[in-house]
């Protein structure tokens, strides 16, 4: 009988976060994953930094201004922990929906302040978390927000139709990285875009759709390119003048998002401005066809003349030697930002025991530790 390669609906979700706000949009994201799921979609894509919002304040107010100042805070007090309560939410509706689920957040590290990433998280339909993906290299105003994330993140991840990818923004226009997930033999791609470019940039719609048909043509894989849009509530916050509320307001300055099949040809879209959630029917035997043709990972390609190597070591700004007393201090967990210290023990959890602890001087000290 041969191998099966099944048909797969997907869904791009286009849609304004409740901006700023962690609680409003998660719950705004549970209702569209569970709507998409009712819908058959068993693949979902989610704009870029959709809980709790994407720092696009910077294409419209000075990096040092007040109201940049302001809004990055709120940034950051509504920014997502992974694992925390936001993402078991979302792991749920994923589990209801019987959907893999690819949706961007503002992350920060557990117990630290200050330090962001612009981060996909790659849900499964048994409701597990199963990895996440820091955005490499921030892009204009988000460097002055979010930290680029390492190789640990980087990579393809096993589904029941196989190998599945995902990158933010600008990434998926990057060759390297293009090709590094061609390699891991991706064959449904997420794209996950902002609601809108800098004034003095490409239409978004435009960009995104050579992007998801340049990334076919080239992996062979289905993209799903979910694009954010503009609402009342973000041009209100943002605080702009009229002429970029003007732009705020144009339809052709937000949306687009598309779905293109490995022969890069359109399935489904661009939308244009309004929210709504867009579906296609994907072939996976599609790009069996293709790839016989062009297989930039295997027979249409020279690794005697290419090659690409991956750097997926993390990088430590902080390392501690010593004794057993400055344990607590030692490299953090998976996940953690490199050097950041441990959680802060709960001194009501024990057990906890007394430690014997010789000083220069002679004197031997008792010291509580967990």
């Amino acid at each position: 009988m041969g191998d099966k390669y099944p048909v797969v609906k997907v869904a791009a979700v286009q849609a304004a976060s409740v901006f700023l706000d962690r609680d409003g949009s998660t719950e705004k994201a549970c209702r569209l994953i569970r709507e998409a799921g009712r819908n058959g979609a068993r693949v979902i894509g989610f704009p870029e930094g959709f809980i709790p919002a994407h720092p696009v304040w910077y294409h419209h107010h000075a990096a040092t201004s007040v109201i940049a100042n302001k809004l990055a805070v709120e940034l950051f007090k509504n920014s997502v922990e992974i694992p925390g309560p936001e993402i078991d939410a979302l792991c749920a509706a994923a589990r209801d929906a019987n959907a893999y689920v690819v949706i961007g957040v503002c992350e920060k590290l557990p117990h630290t302040i200050g330090t962001m990433f612009n981060t996909q998280v790659y849900l499964g339909p048994d409701g597990r978390l199963i990895r996440k993906h820091q955005k490499i290299m921030p892009t204009v105003g988000e460097r002055l927000v979010h930290m680029g994330g390492f190789g640990d993140t980087f990579g393809a991840f096993q589904t029941e139709f196989g190998p599945m990818s995902g990158l933010i923004c600008g990434e998926n226009s990057n060759p390297l990285a293009v090709f590094a997930l061609t390699a891991e033999g991706t064959r449904i791609h997420v794209m996950s875009w902002p609601n809108h470019f800098p004034t003095s940039a490409d239409p978004l719609r435009n960009r995104v759709t050579i992007d998801a048909q340049a990334f076919a043509q080239m992996s062979k894989a289905f993209v799903i390119s979910a694009c954010g849009t503009v609402d009342e509530d973000m041009i209100r916050k943002l605080e702009v003048g009229p002429e970029a509320a003007k732009f705020l307001r144009d339809a052709n300055s937000c949306g687009g998002s598309v779905i293109v099949a490995p022969n890069s040809r359109v399935l489904a879209g661009p939308m244009g401005a309004e929210e709504g959630v867009l579906y296609a029917e994907c072939n996976l035997e599609i790009g069996i066809q293709m790839k016989l043709r062009h297989d930039f990972a295997g027979h249409y390609n020279r690794p005697d003349i290419f090659q690409l190597q991956i750097n997926r070591n993390v990088p430590h700004i902080y390392t501690v030697y010593g004794t057993r007393e400055h344990a607590a201090l030692d490299a953090p967990a998976h996940g953690q930002l490199p050097g950041a210290p441990p959680a802060i023990p709960d001194a009501s959890a024990g057990p906890w025991h007394t430690l014997e602890v010789p000083r220069a001087d002679g004197v031997t000290d008792e010291k509580t530790e967990p």
